[in-house]
């Protein structure tokens, strides 16, 4: 089993000391927040969209330092990201430790570095808590551009 040092590890805690983004939008397309009920943290994202990519991206992230590597990650990375490609990110996040996959590759390779969390279950939410947040987001802006009747009648909500 994965000691609690290999969890805590020096690129965690670098990860969680230079979060990005970290200012909320003035006008997002949609913001959404994802809560732990176990420890606490919360995380709030605002997303801007052109098409079908992230455009802008803004963060509140009051979280443990596993949610805050997540969120550091995600926030240097989200930038010009398909809403697909998100969405893949974090279905392979859950699959890494809930299912003993493979972390994700290529700019988001350095997620792999939270893959000792698969031993902690408890700690598997807050390590989840920014890709629930930003998949809330992007099921607002999809129900949104739904009831409108395309996705190029998406407007700012009130």
């Amino acid at each position: 089993m994965t000691q609690l040092d290999d969890i805590y590890n020096s690129r965690i805690l670098e990860l969680s000391a230079s979060i990005p983004r970290t200012e909320r939008l003035a006008a997002p397309d949609a913001t959404a927040t994802a809560h732990s009920k176990l420890c606490g943290s919360t995380i709030t994202v605002d997303i801007a969209v052109e098409d079908d990519r992230i455009a802008d991206f803004g963060q509140s992230v009051k979280a443990c330092l596993l949610g805050q590597a997540a969120a550091s990650v995600v926030g240097r990375e989200i930038v010009g990201t398909t809403f697909d490609e998100i969405r893949d990110v974090g279905a392979s996040m859950r699959r890494m430790l809930r299912e003993n996959g493979p972390p994700p590759e290529g700019r988001w390779a350095d997620l792999a570095v939270l893959e000792p969390v698969r031993d902690y279950k408890a700690r598997h939410t807050s390590t989840l808590l920014v890709f629930e947040a930003v998949a809330r987001a992007l099921d607002d802006i999809a129900a949104r551009r739904e009831r409108s009747g395309g996705a190029s009648a998406l407007e700012h909500p009130a």
